[in-house]
């Protein structure tokens, strides 16, 4: 058993949690819909929405084995009792700032457990990967582009999460921009149900 993860350095922290992508899994989709129903149970919010994203959500290209989920909940409910309610059921948060939380399930001070997952907390309308996600599943040409970014950087970046990151901002940040214009008002969230 390691030490626990809040003991870790950032650097201690990459290098038990690497960069690893692989080919795409069907069962990602099932893992985000069990995930939903057990975060549902527990956090039944009127007017919040789920929504799998991120590149498990995009058939047919490699990604991280990490299920990502974005969570957006309306202005008038507390995002501090969202969190506290995650956390009490098994999510680490790993970062926050102003109107964001990123927490995740499945990180342990072994590595990486079976089924990992990164939960987006956001306000409702905070929602730009939803957009990334449909323009990636809409243009299959495009996704394979950003496929062959991420297997570009990831060897590179394997122990160094911020840059691998922000060496694919550009091309998330202009596909998403596209998106929004193709798709305008897509995802206004008028009396929407959590799941």
């Amino acid at each position: 058993m390691g030490r626990p993860l809040s003991e870790l350095t950032l650097e201690e922290l990459w290098q038990l949690f690497p960069i690893r992508l692989t080919e795409h899994r069907a069962y990602w989709a099932e893992w985000y819909k069990e995930e939903r129903e057990r975060i549902g149970a527990f956090l039944p919010l009127e007017g919040c929405v789920m929504s799998h994203v991120g590149s498990t959500a995009i058939p047919g290209i490699w990604a991280k084995p990490i299920v990502d989920i974005l969570l957006e909940i309306p202005e008038r409910a507390s995002m501090d009792e969202v969190k506290r309610a995650l956390t009490e059921n098994g999510y680490l948060c790993m970062a926050e700032s102003q109107g964001q939380k990123d927490l995740n399930r499945g990180y342990t001070s072994d590595g990486f457990a079976e089924r990992v997952f990164h939960l987006h907390l956001r306000r409702a309308g905070d929602n730009s990967e939803l957009y990334f996600r449909d323009y990636m599943n809409a243009h299959p040409h495009l996704a394979k582009e950003y496929e062959a970014l991420k297997l570009g950087l990831w060897r590179e970046f394997e122990h160094d999460r911020d840059s691998y990151t922000a060496a694919k901002t550009e091309f998330v940040a202009k596909y998403t921009e596209q998106a929004k214009r193709e798709y305008p008002g897509r995802y206004e969230r008028a009396g929407q149900q959590i799941c």
